[in-house]
């Protein structure tokens, strides 16, 4: 049993030592005039998709609300052409953008665990360096790959590293001060159609916002 297990893991290293991300790099211009920073003080929250069957994590991402809004999407699979993307970091995710990406996760079969605690500006900052550095994540990384940003900032040092969302999602609610919400939804699995009906709305929005302008 143990050879089995010992076997199954090296395999599993080995798979994942061999995924390649592919690098996106948007250009200054466009991360620059999409920074977006919310109100209030600085905030980190872990999102975590939850199976609505089986309880697992099907996903792990990271909001750095701090001099700007960050979310590390390590992995992910929501995009929109409105929203500049660097190796897995997504600036400018006010509204609607937010509501898009937490309506993709949040359908039949799972749901959102939101999970936010206040830091100081500092911790935001050395978060929002930490992601944005990190590279491009291989797929089935998305835990693995924040709980490593999360336990190398003070404050976070005993969530530890784990390749299981729910596991790092666990840790993360064991920290003084955290607050939780989740998020359902009944929208059906069929994300690409969602995908492209975000993309139509968010431009036809900033068509009638540039026409109203001219005028």
């Amino acid at each position: 049993m143990r050879l089995r297990r010992a076997l199954a893991a090296l395999a599993l290293v080995g798979a994942l030592g061999g995924c390649v991300a592919e690098s996106v790099w948007a250009p200054d211009v466009a991360v620059s005039s999409a920074a977006y920073r919310p109100a209030g003080g600085p905030t980190v929250t872990l999102m975590t998709m939850i199976s609505n069957t089986s309880g697992a994590g099907g996903h792990s991402a990271l909001i750095i609300d701090g001099a700007q809004r960050l979310v590390f999407d390590p992995a992910g699979s929501w995009h929109h052409p409105m929203i500049p993307e660097r190796n897995d970091v997504l600036f400018g995710m006010g509204e609607p953008f937010m509501g898009f990406y937490l309506d993709y996760h949040a359908r039949e079969t799972y749901h959102v665990v939101m999970q936010e605690i206040d830091v100081t500006p500092e911790v935001a900052a050395a978060l929002s360096q930490a992601v944005q550095s990190y590279g491009a994540v291989p797929q089935a990384q998305c835990s693995l790959s924040i709980s490593r940003v999360l336990s190398r900032t003070p404050g976070f040092e005993l969530i530890g590293t784990s390749m299981f969302p729910a596991r790092t999602m666990a840790r993360f609610g064991r920290l003084p001060g955290v607050r939780e919400s989740r998020i359902y939804d009944d929208d059906s699995d069929d994300n690409l159609e969602l995908l492209q009906a975000q993309a139509r709305a968010a431009q036809s929005a900033a068509t009638a916002q540039e026409i109203a302008a001219g005028n």
